[in-house]
C-alpha cells in the first residue's frame, strides 16, 4: 500500500490517509441525497438516483486516487445538476435521457481537450497573481457554503445576505461543529475535521437536526444507466438528438465552460492544502487529474447523474492530512458502500460539516498575503476573483470575471505583454499514438527504422520541450492532421 500510493515519501502514514478519506466522504455525503432531490424533477426515479450517485462517485473516485494519486475525490455538481433538471423539462422535450446526452459529449469534447493539451495549456498561462486569488476565493466559497448549509447566513429581510435564525436547531449544530473543529485544530488534535463533523452529528439528535435512518439497506437500481443511448420519442437514440440539436449543442459549450474552469479552481484549492502546488502556482502532474475529471464527466452522462466533477470539499480530507491517491480511493470505496446503506449515511447533515468547511476556508486565506494589492494590475483582477467566486455563488463565474478585469487593468495600463497566449503543444495525439503503434508492428530485425521512430517518440513525449515547426522537420508537420497521417508516413518522417 506504501509502495503504490508513496505514503512515506509524501510524508503521511496509511491511517493518516484513511482518515483523510473519511472525512472528505463526510463533507460531501449529503450529495447522496441532494442529487437525487434535484434531479427527481426532471421524471427521473430518485432510487435508482441515489444508486447511481454513489457508484459514480465512488467509481471515479477511485479511478482518480489509482491513476492521478492525488487527494480529490468525485461526484456530482451542485449547480450543472439543476440546470440539467431544467433543460430536461424546458429544451428537451420532458425526455430526461436527452439532457444526459448532453453532458455525456460536453464531457467526451473536454477529454479531447485535454488529450491534446489545450485544457493544460490554459491553466499554465494563468498569471501567478490570479492562482493565489482563485485558491483565496475558494476559500471563501468554501467556507460560505458551510455556512448557508447550517443556516448560520441566509436570504435576508430586506438585504441578499443576513445571520440566520440564532435559536434554529441547525444554526445550533453549524455552531457547535466550527468549535468543536476550531478547538480541536488549535490544539494541533490529529482528525480534528471529522472529529467535529461526528460530534455535531451526535448533538444534531436531540435538536432534531440528525434523523433516524429510514432503514438501513437500500436495493440496487441501474435504470439510469445507458441514458445516452437510449431510445427517444421519435425512435432515435438520445445522443444523436444532441449531435442534431444546434441549441443543446450551445448547452454543451455552455457546460463545457463551467466544468472547465470549476475544476480548473477546485485542483488549485486542493493542492494547495494536499502540498502539491508548486512555487509558481502550478499544480503538479495536473494532466492525470484532468483526464479522470474529464472521463468523470463522461461518465456521469452515462450513468444518469448529471456531470461528475472534482469536489471542492476534498479540500477538507487534505486539511486533515491526506496527500495521497489512498484518500481518494478511502473516499472512493465508502461511496460504494453507502449505495447499499445510503439511508445510513443520509444522517450526516449539512449542517454537521460546516466547521470543516469553515477552516478549510480559513487556511485557504494565506494565499491572500502573496497578492500584492498595492499594484492596481494585480490587486484589482484578485479582487474581482476573490469577491467573485462567493458572491456569485460560482467558481467559474469569479474566475472569469478577474480574467476580465486582468486584460482590461493590461491594456489601460499599456502592459499588454503581460497578458499571455496560452501554447498548446501543437504534436498531435495521433501522430503520438501512431509512433507507439508502428513502432510495436515493426520487424524486431529493423532496428534502424525502430531506433529513428523511439527518438522521435522520445523527442516528443519530453517534458517542457518546444514543439513547434521550427523545431520539428517539415515533412512531420506535412503529414500532421488535419491533413492525415498514416504509419508509411511516419516512417518516413523520422532522420538520421
Amino acid at each position: 500500500m506504501d509502495e503504490l500510493f508513496h505514503v512515506s515519501e509524501r510524508k503521511s502514514t496509511i491511517g493518516t490517509e484513511l482518515r483523510a478519506g473519511l472525512t472528505t466522504f463526510l463533507a460531501m455525503a449529503y450529495i447522496i441525497a441532494v442529487n437525487p432531490a434535484v434531479l427527481s424533477g426532471a421524471g427521473i426515479d430518485a432510487g435508482a438516483l441515489a444508486c447511481a450517485t454513489c457508484l459514480g462517485a465512488g467509481i471515479m473516485t477511485i479511478c482518480m486516487g489509482i491513476f492521478a494519486n492525488r487527494p480529490l475525490a468525485c461526484a456530482s455538481g451542485l449547480g450543472i445538476n439543476a440546470m440539467i433538471a431544467g433543460i430536461a423539462t424546458t429544451m428537451c422535450g420532458g425526455d430526461w435521457h436527452v439532457a444526459m446526452s448532453v453532458i455525456f459529449l460536453e464531457g467526451i469534447v473536454i477529454l479531447l481537450l485535454v488529450l491534446c493539451g489545450l485544457r493544460e495549456a490554459i491553466m499554465d498561462a494563468i498569471p501567478v497573481v490570479l492562482r493565489h486569488a482563485i485558491s483565496v476565493g475558494l476559500g471563501l466559497f468554501i467556507a460560505m457554503i458551510g455556512l448557508c448549509d447550517a443556516g448560520i447566513i441566509t436570504a435576508g429581510a430586506g438585504t441578499l445576505v443576513g445571520l440566520g435564525d440564532i435559536a434554529s436547531p441547525t444554526f445550533i449544530v453549524g455552531i457547535i461543529s466550527i468549535v468543536v473543529t476550531v478547538a480541536l485544530a488549535s490544539r494541533n488534535v490529529p482528525g480534528s475535521l471529522l472529529i467535529g463533523i461526528i460530534v455535531a452529528v451526535i448533538a444534531g439528535i436531540p435538536l432534531g437536526v440528525t434523523h433516524a435512518p429510514e432503514g438501513l439497506i437500500a436495493p440496487l437500481d441501474f435504470s439510469t444507466f445507458g441514458a445516452p443511448f437510449a431510445s427517444t420519442a421519435d425512435g432515435n437514440m438520445a445522443i444523436v438528438k444532441v449531435l442534431t440539436d444546434p441549441m443543446l449543442l450551445v448547452v454543451a459549450f455552455s457546460l463545457l465552460m463551467s466544468d472547465f474552469f470549476d475544476t480548473m479552481g477546485t485542483a488549485m484549492a486542493v493542492a494547495k492544502q494536499g502540498e502539491f502546488l508548486t512555487e509558481d502556482g502550478n499544480v503538479e502532474d495536473i494532466r492525470p487529474i484532468l483526464v479522470v475529471d474529464s472521463v468523470a464527466a463522461a461518465a456521469g452522462g452515462f450513468m444518469g447523474v448529471s456531470s461528475i466533477t472534482t469536489f471542492v470539499e476534498s479540500t477538507s480530507g487534505a486539511a486533515d492530512g491526506g496527500r495521497t491517491g489512498l484518500t481518494s480511493v478511502t473516499t472512493g470505496v465508502l461511496f460504494i458502500l453507502a449505495a447499499f446503506f445510503s439511508p445510513i449515511v443520509t444522517i450526516v447533515s449539512s449542517a454537521a460539516t460546516c466547521g470543516a468547511l469553515v477552516y478549510v476556508g480559513y487556511l485557504m486565506m494565506s494565499e491572500a498575503s502573496e497578492i500584492d494589492w498595492s499594484d492596481v494590475s494585480q490587486g484589482f483582477p484578485a479582487f474581482m476573483i476573490v469577491a467573485g467566486v462567493p458572491f456569485t455563488y460560482s467558481i467559474s463565474a469569479g474566475i472569469g470575471l478577474g480574467f476580465i478585469a486582468y486584460v482590461i487593468v493590461a491594456l489601460f495600463k499599456g502592459e499588454a505583454s503581460k497578458i499571455q497566449a496560452a501554447h498548446v503543444d501543437r504534436s498531435p495525439c495521433l501522430p503520438r499514438l501512431l509512433l507507439c503503434s508502428v513502432t510495436a508492428k515493426l520487424p524486431k530485425q529493423n532496428t534502424k527504422a525502430r531506433s529513428r521512430i523511439e527518438r522521435l517518440r522520445a523527442f516528443l513525449l519530453k517534458p517542457g520541450t518546444a514543439r513547434t515547426r521550427d523545431v520539428l522537420p517539415p515533412k512531420f508537420w506535412t503529414f500532421c492532421p488535419p491533413n492525415g497521417t498514416t504509419a508509411g508516413y511516419i516512417l518516413q518522417i523520422c532522420w538520421a
